[in-house]
């Protein structure tokens, strides 16, 4: 990249970060009430996002080859163990992710 391009880069990286924070404060200010439609998409989007990731992660595996999805399996059940003990969604997935990369690094 050329040092024009870098500093577009740069600038247009600033702008969307910036516009990003600032935006919603301007849309939904203090005072109003927040319109229903972004309550119910608070409520659901973190579930939607959850299952996204789970299938996402889940579609290449394949139970009758390689590790025949052990790795996968015992990463799942140490999700579910960690959010049912911690109800925490990022230690839940970071425990996970975690576990799977060691047994994929290590065991299988």
């Amino acid at each position: 990249m050329t040092l024009t391009q870098q500093i577009v880069t740069i600038g247009m990286v600033v702008l969307g970060t910036a516009a990003t924070r600032f935006l919603p404060f301007l849309v939904f200010p203090a005072g109003k009430p927040t319109p229903k439609y972004v309550q119910y998409l608070g409520k659901v989007l973190p579930a939607a996002v959850f299952g996204l990731l789970v299938v996402y992660s889940l579609k290449d595996v394949s139970i009758l080859s390689g590790s025949r999805g052990i790795p996968e399996l015992i990463a799942i059940i140490v999700v579910v163990v960690l959010h049912i003990w911690k109800r925490q969604m990022l230690l839940s997935i970071a425990g996970g992710t975690v576990c799977y990369m060691l047994l994929v690094q290590m065991v299988f």
